[in-house]
């Protein structure tokens, strides 16, 4: 397995959970590399499900060390909860690594996420309101309070009185809020630190020298390629780098480190929010889509807007990650439907066009033009062998290959670990 990692290829929500629960049983370390609790996956082991939004899947596994890398952001009570929740259930969260650089989510983050994203109303971007997006502004104009903070109690909190006195004037000045108390704050933080200071590790060189010993690390993504902030669809796109330029940035892991890189897509594609989408679907298909594929957030639980699958963009996410191979999510979805379609390409300003085209606007006034092939009744859920699916299953597989350059390596057939077919 090597260094290998497993992130979104398409607007997030490409089943990613049940991607990286997959390689974690063959990982050493899991590391969470970009966002924050914005982002969820739903781990199903037989009966049970876990949604998880901060800590990476590996911690369902008793011999993998998780780690929350620096390219993230956490909000320590939801740190403390899923933690708690998890050792409710018999999963033990002693062994979660943090980079020190992890930058923490603060409540007045949340408090300008909610009035920023109500302030700009039908142009509003979709946000969860969570506060990631505040806490990575304050990262990159370097005002931010660090997970190495909290080790330095009374330095953790002179940094946090700046820090309030300045939000304090945004929030009350310019939308009226009521001001945040930098004691209380800081009270209230510091009571969560005990807990969380004795998981803080230099992770970059736990990682480094995991691979120069020939440990298995998995780099687990959050969102997806379509959502990056530079080479996603801005500005409805989130906070950080989901695709597989954001391992290096985010661990401190140089990318000769990477041995695969593999994106996860759907057979589909949905996408949470608003923003531009050329395969979207308003009719039965769309609705049938939904319902058989349980299309609804983990984190928000916000339905899913759904669509045909783009082949535009999947074309797009191979070349701007360098995929060595796609992991195929949610074919059995598609199970019962007479014609299953495919946008090759896009008819823009009356134009046809293959490739990704930059700029909002561009991709609002796309026109999907799609390939439609012949459906098939099997229901896939004991599929084990590739050989094995229909033909018409097999050629849908063969034909997104062959449109995106890419091969296909796995296909997951159902929600559950074993539901799965490997090429």
């Amino acid at each position: 397995m090597g260094a290998t990692v497993v992130f979104g290829a398409q607007w997030g929500d490409e089943g990613k959970g049940r991607v990286t629960d997959y390689f974690s049983e063959q990982a050493d370390i899991v590391v969470r590399y970009a966002g924050g609790n914005n982002a969820g996956h739903t781990i199903i082991i037989g009966k049970e499900r876990f949604a998880l939004s901060l800590i990476p899947s590996g911690v369902m596994y008793p011999g993998v060390t998780p780690v929350i890398a620096a390219g993230c952001v956490v909000d320590p009570e939801v740190l403390l909860a899923e933690m708690d929740m998890l050792e409710s259930r018999g999963v033990e969260t002693g062994r979660l690594r943090i980079s020190p650089a992890t930058h923490l989510i603060m409540p007045y983050h949340r408090a300008l996420d909610e009035v920023l994203e109500t302030r700009r109303g039908a142009l509003r971007i979709g946000t969860t309101k969570k506060g990631i997006g505040p806490a990575y502004q304050d990262k990159i104009a370097r005002s931010g309070l660090r997970m190495i903070d909290l080790l330095d109690p009374a330095g953790f909190l002179a940094k946090l009185e700046t820090a309030v006195a300045d939000k304090n004037v945004v929030l009350q000045g310019a939308y009226g809020s009521p001001p945040f108390r930098a004691d209380a704050i800081g009270e209230h933080y510091l009571a969560m630190a005990h807990r969380i200071t004795p998981l803080i590790t230099d992770t970059s060189l736990l990682i480094h020298r995991a691979l120069v010993d020939g440990a298995n690390v998995l780099f687990e993504g959050a969102q997806g390629t379509l959502l990056d902030i530079d080479h996603g669809t801005y500005p409805f796109v989130t906070s950080s780098s989901p695709g597989a330029g954001g391992v290096t940035s985010g661990t401190g892991i140089g990318p000769k480190a990477l041995d695969e890189i593999v994106g996860v897509s759907k057979a589909y594609i949905t996408r949470v929010g608003t923003g531009p989408f050329p395969t979207e679907l308003f009719d039965a298909v769309g609705d049938r889509l939904v319902d058989v594929g349980g299309e609804y957030g983990v984190v928000t639980g916000r339905r899913r807007r759904p669509g045909w699958l783009d082949l535009v963009a999947l074309r797009y996410a191979v070349r701007v990650n360098s995929l060595t191979a796609i992991f195929l999510t949610k074919l059995d979805v598609l199970s019962g439907l007479d014609v299953v379609k495919a946008a090759h390409s896009y008819r823009l300003h009356g134009e046809v066009i293959t490739e990704f085209p930059p700029g909002i606007a561009n991709l609002e006034a796309s026109e999907a033009v799609y390939t439609e092939l012949p459906g098939w009744e099997e229901d896939l859920g004991e599929v084990r062998r590739y050989s094995d699916l229909p033909g018409n299953a097999r050629s849908y597989v063969e034909f997104i290959e062959d449109q995106v350059g890419a091969p296909i390596r796995w296909i997951s057939v159902g929600p559950e670990r074993q539901q799965l077919i490997e090429r």
